[in-house]
């Protein structure tokens, strides 16, 4: 079993208490909108990381990470990107390989809205963890952590680091 902690759109905020919330995942996952590299830092130093750029991260983020992961955790097939919609509505920019050869777990962040949904069409299970930083228009800060059991997701929490304000 592989514990994830799930983030997005930090926006160069990696708030502390992330240490407590994540101190029992075997792997942070960031889905894009990193802000800056010390973010990456921060994480990477703390536990293994896997992380694809935003649209707002600069030339140094983009040379350490990728726009997209596809990768298998455990059995489970997963697609990491930044912006990619939600079921019904995906990105242009996905929909076609979505739908071609979609994964068992399909994560985006960008919209700042925190979703879990299941797409029946697909067959897929689409997380956007909303947004773990202090920028934006959303009022509540948040992230997921949620187990990985062959090829099952497990234990799925939504986790409300408080509002955007720091403190």
């Amino acid at each position: 079993m592989t514990r994830i902690g799930l983030l997005s759109d930090t926006h160069s905020f990696f708030d502390p208490r992330f240490y407590e919330l994540f101190k029992d995942v075997d792997e942070i996952w960031h889905a894009g909108d990193v802000g800056d590299v010390k973010v990456l830092d921060l994480m990477r130093a703390f536990k293994p990381t896997r992380a694809v750029y935003g649209n707002i991260d600069d030339a140094v983020l983009r040379l350490e990470l990728d726009m997209h992961q596809r990768f298998m955790c455990e059995g489970l097939d997963v697609w990491m990107t930044h912006i990619g919609g939600y079921p019904k509505k995906y990105d242009v920019c996905v929909k076609g390989a979505l739908e071609h050869n979609p994964p068992k777990l399909f994560i985006c962040g960008h919209s700042h809205i925190l979703k879990v949904i299941y797409d029946n069409d697909l067959q897929l299970l689409h997380m956007n963890p909303g947004a773990a930083g202090i920028s934006g228009f959303h009022a509540v800060r948040t992230a997921l952590r949620f187990s990985v059991d062959g090829a099952d997701i497990k234990d799925l929490e939504v986790i409300e680091i408080g509002p955007k304000s720091v403190g």
